[in-house]
């Protein structure tokens, strides 16, 4: 079943690309050839000058940056509109399994996002530079012992920038007994749930064509003590086809360039009478060290009240795949400033000190490799709201390649900042005329000898 949403015209021409990949390829390597002359020539009269300087025709701030600009792959750049389509891949060889394909189709590239519960749920994010690249499967390899292979997006020369996110374990802790919030861990910890050893529903019965969106929705196989008998763990995936922002907090901005996920732990009983929930959550890391996490701070915080955060998961230098979520979770349905809850997430470490669920489609893509990080973020404190008031919580993040979307300032501060600043200022535009009416007043007065 496939979804398509989203504007898309090209014209053919005598290269198989449209007219608009000529011209922009076209224009970048006139621009880079142009750029390049430029700072040879700076180079070279500096070197008349000092010899370490670039002299009378060094590059100007603009000229360096439209240079990065030119230089960065044009998947990683960066679409107003996509076209979207959401796909639930067939499995011909046995019963129906959970394999969901978004293809997010732009001018001169295309974002792949393959999210499965085959295991534990995982998602695949792969950018190419082409709109025309393509998602193969070979189910016989996928399903598998081996499933290197399984799994590609082609051409594979087209490929910018790929990872993963797997989320491995639903955790549980009893904070009973905790009286500090910043605690890591948040409590005792229970013996986790492997998101590996769930049953899902069949995600083709979820596919929503007017919102781009699917839900997994799971609970424990083996569950004897029938936590999630009236229970249920929800993953909703959903794709943009241009730059908006959802109703509900923490209402995250989002552009054709991301997928959002909403996590959803409803009706499970606790195991505790003040339990905290988090999730295990795995990465392929770029190379040897871990992805970076990074925390933005602002004044505004119309779109999610008390919250002044932000937390983006960086795979690598600008543009590159990302991750981003504010640090709240909501303990009931609408969210908000009364339910929010906060939320922590450990610092990424190397994942060598034990064994993570294995993904079947990460194994696939990315063959037997073993440079994973691990980190967890858990919802709420000892303290305060919980899941315990009415069994539920929510959770968002975005997913995406090239540049996070910024949040600007929402108009509501910038009305205030204008009338803060604008006060004092009309204020001496007043005193100044009150005072020159005053001083013109008496410089009319003639003495009389």
């Amino acid at each position: 079943m496939v979804l398509r949403k989203g504007n898309f015209k090209k014209s053919k021409n005598w290269f198989g690309g449209s007219a608009l990949e000529r011209d922009q390829l076209n224009l970048s390597h006139v621009t880079l050839r142009h750029l390049f002359r430029r700072l040879n020539c700076g180079r070279m009269r500096g070197s008349v000058e000092h010899s370490w300087g670039w002299g009378h025709s060094a590059p100007s701030p603009l000229l360096l940056l439209t240079l990065f600009l030119f230089a960065a792959p044009f998947g990683l750049l960066g679409e107003k509109t996509r076209q979207v389509s959401l796909e639930v891949i067939p499995n011909w060889l046995g019963p129906v399994q959970n394999l969901l394909h978004i293809r997010a189709v732009g001018t001169n590239s295309t974002l792949h996002y393959i999210w499965s519960s085959l295991g534990p749920l995982a998602v695949v994010l792969v950018a190419t530079n082409t709109p025309h690249s393509t998602l193969s499967v070979n189910w016989s390899r996928l399903l598998s012992p081996e499933p290197d292979g399984g799994l590609m997006v082609l051409p594979k020369d087209s490929i910018q920038f790929s990872s993963a996110l797997v989320f491995t374990r639903l955790l549980e802790f009893d904070s009973t007994n905790v009286s500090d919030t910043a605690a890591k861990p948040p409590g005792t910890p229970y013996p986790p749930y492997s998101l590996a050893d769930f049953s899902w529903n069949n995600i083709t019965d979820s596919l929503d064509p007017a919102t781009l969106s699917a839900t997994f929705q799971g609970h424990p196989m083996n569950d004897p003590t029938r936590t999630f008998a009236n229970g249920s763990l929800a993953f909703r995936v959903q794709a943009f086809s241009r730059s908006s922002r959802p109703a509900q907090p923490p209402r995250l901005l989002h552009t054709a360039d991301t997928c959002q996920l909403e996590v959803a732990l409803v009706g499970a009983s606790p195991r505790g009478n003040r339990s905290l929930f988090g999730l295990e959550v795995a990465t392929l890391g770029q190379g040897p060290d871990c992805p970076s996490v990074q925390k933005q701070h602002s004044i505004d915080d119309e779109y999610a009240p008390a919250v002044f955060q932000l937390d983006q998961l960086l795979w690598g230098s600008l543009p590159s795949g990302f991750a981003q979520w504010r640090p709240v979770a909501y303990s009931q349905k609408p969210g908000g400033r009364e339910s929010a809850l906060p939320c922590q997430a450990s610092p990424l470490h190397p994942a060598l000190a034990y064994p993570l669920p294995q993904s079947p489609i990460v194994r696939a893509f990315f063959g037997s490799q073993n440079n994973f990080c691990a980190f967890n973020v858990t919802f709420g404190a000892s303290t305060g709201p919980g899941y315990w008031d009415q069994h539920y919580l929510s959770w968002s993040m975005l997913l995406g390649v090239g540049f996070p979307p910024v949040d600007g300032l929402s108009p509501l501060v910038l009305g205030i900042m204008a009338v803060a600043l604008g006060a004092p200022g009309l204020m001496l535009l007043v005193g100044g005329l009150v005072l020159l009416l005053y001083h013109k007043k008496y410089s009319e007065y003639q003495s009389i000898n």
